[in-house]
């Protein structure tokens, strides 16, 4: 999966800092340090826009799990705010909102 910055300098910067971390020169500790400062943040998402995002894209809910290998069950209960996506689950959701299913298909 390719990764997503902030920016295309931040990107840069990163891909840099892990030349250092392979040559020997930057501790892996310090590479982390970088991924949080250059890596886009997957944020929370609401249970309204959960349903928006796939409402956007014309998706059943059945449809929408299967794409998102999770059960039909589990799209209900985010859409309803009784459950909260995290994980895999927050950021499948962020790249579906950002780029579409196709993106994750």
């Amino acid at each position: 999966m390719k990764k997503q910055y902030r920016s295309l300098l931040l990107a840069s910067v990163h891909e840099t800092a892990e030349g250092l971390q392979e040559a020997g020169v930057m501790d892996k500790i310090t590479l982390r340090q970088f991924d949080d400062l250059c890596l886009t943040p997957v944020q929370p998402l609401q249970p309204a826009e959960i349903l928006a995002i796939r409402q956007h894209e014309r998706a059943s809910q059945a449809v929408f799990a299967r794409y998102l290998n999770v059960t039909t069950g589990l799209v209900s209960q985010w859409e309803r705010g009784e459950k909260r996506p995290q994980g895999a689950s927050l950021k499948l959701l962020s790249l579906v909102a950002k780029n579409g299913l196709d993106a994750i298909a």
